[in-house]
């Protein structure tokens, strides 16, 4: 009977420390949210650092944002490559890796972690229009058509995305097809500037 109860005493014992952590823990996350909406990123990330643990997804990727908004980039990757080894199949801490590789110019990076995130989540259309614009900007157009393609064919009434497809088309001189991308894209924003200056260029 004393063995049990000293069992029981230990479990409880247990159970009260680890509610007590928990909300240490909650507190320091609270804390960290304030200051980061203060603008305190240093602050922000030392109310969490206090408690890291290594084993924290949660916290791993909240130092990655802070880090990466202090400008201390390489740390950041650190914070949000531990976050993928410990939940290898989000989307969330892999998009993170995106902010400090672009900040760096490390644009194997950026895309070798947008194509890791296609192979978990084909129809991710951030992911596929961020593709589009960097093959894009490289000017290799048939690449971009691909991924603002399959956006469009997502979401048809998507602005941005028909009218990347709309500059994508007129730059493969295709432009019939660029012409009623660039009007439907002034349904969707009657006024804008880059719809009208492509359908200027095809006249």
């Amino acid at each position: 009977m004393k063995k049990y109860l000293v069992l029981v005493a230990l479990v409880l014992s247990a159970l009260v420390s680890s509610a007590q952590d928990n909300s240490k823990l909650i507190a320091a996350f609270g804390d960290s949210y304030a200051k980061e909406k203060q603008g305190k990123y240093s602050e922000a990330a030392s109310a969490l650092k206090a408690y890291y643990d290594a084993s924290s997804y949660e916290i791993n990727l909240r130092l990655g944002w802070l880090t990466y908004l202090q400008g201390q980039f390489s740390e950041s990757l650190g914070y949000y490559n531990k976050a993928i080894e410990l939940m290898p199949y989000a989307i969330e801490p892999k998009l993170g890796v995106v902010l400090p590789a672009s900040a760096l110019g490390n644009w194997d990076l950026v895309t070798s972690t947008y194509n890791k995130i296609l192979s978990i989540d084909p129809n991710n259309t951030l992911v596929l229009y961020r593709m589009g614009y960097i093959f894009y900007e490289k000017k290799d157009y048939g690449q971009a058509y691909q991924y603002f393609e399959k956006v469009v064919n997502l979401y048809p009434f998507d602005h941005d995305s028909v009218l990347m497809l709309a500059w994508t088309n007129l730059k493969m001189g295709k432009t019939r097809e660029a012409k009623i991308l660039f009007n439907k894209a002034l349904l969707y924003n009657p006024g804008d500037a880059s719809a009208m200056e492509g359908l200027k260029l095809i006249k």
